[in-house]
Order: C-alpha cells, then structure tokens, then sequence
C-alpha cells in the first residue's frame, strides 16, 4: 500500500487495486460511514446520488381484485 496522506489523526493509504485505507491514531482501520467522511473530507471520492426507483403500479392487483369479486 502506498501512502497518500498523513494527517495526527489519520493515515490515507492507496491500495494495488485503486481502493482506499484508512488507519487511525491508534494504527485501527477505519471503515463504513467514517472512512466515507474522511476520504470525501480529504477530496479521493465523489459520491454519486441514488437513483429513483421507479414507482410500483398496482393498478393491475385491483383489476384483479375485482374480477375475483365479479367471477364470484
């Protein structure tokens, strides 16, 4: 691993495959949510907005419905 960025309270590092490792004071690794903010802090990473899920019709289960209903 190569290191990027040292800072007193942590340590940026580069790995072979591009990603990026984050070590704590204390020589920890940091992950998830944290490792998010010190890497956006730091200006390595983008993070891209979700995308909309496109809204669910159910238009055809109450068709469906009510031909049960009608058929009975």
């Amino acid at each position: 691993m190569k290191e990027v960025k040292k800072s007193g309270d942590f340590t940026i590092f580069e790995k072979k495959s591009g990603r990026y490792a984050v070590k704590n004071a204390e020589r920890k690794i940091v992950s998830a949510e944290e490792k998010q903010k010190i890497l956006l802090e730091a200006g390595l990473i983008k993070l891209s907005e979700p995308k909309a899920v496109a809204p669910v019709e159910e238009a055809p289960a109450e068709e469906a419905a009510a031909e049960e209903a009608a058929a009975e």
